[in-house]
C-alpha cells in the first residue's frame, strides 16, 4: 500500500506565526496537494484572475467564506462560494 502524503495545518493561529512562514505553510500546502486533486496550473490561473476583480477579496482572503482564495483554487473540485458557476462549477458545497 503506497502511503500518501500526511497534510495538516502546522499553524492554526496567524497571530502566533510571522507572515512570511504563515504563506509559506500555504504554499508547501499547495504544493503537496496530489496531482489528481490540483486544478490544472492554467484553470488556476483564471480563478485567481476571477479572484482578483472581485469586490468581495480583501487581502488575499474571499470575504464571503474566509478562505485563502489561492488555497482554495489550487483545489480542483472547489468552486466559487458567491457566484455558482464563475469558476466552472454550479454544484459545488464549499469548505
Amino acid at each position: 500500500m503506497e502511503e500518501k502524503h500526511q497534510r495538516y495545518c502546522r499553524q492554526c493561529l496567524i497571530r502566533e506565526t510571522n507572515q512570511a512562514a504563515y504563506f509559506q505553510n500555504m504554499y508547501e500546502y499547495i504544493r503537496l496537494l496530489p496531482e489528481e486533486d490540483k486544478t490544472p496550473p492554467q484553470e488556476y490561473e483564471k480563478r485567481l484572475a476571477a479572484c482578483k476583480s472581485c469586490s468581495k477579496l480583501l487581502n488575499g482572503m474571499c470575504r464571503i467564506c474566509g478562505c485563502f482564495v489561492e488555497m482554495r483554487a489550487a483545489i480542483r473540485i472547489r468552486g466559487c462560494p458567491g457566484i455558482p458557476d464563475r469558476w466552472g462549477h454550479s454544484s459545488e458545497s464549499g469548505g
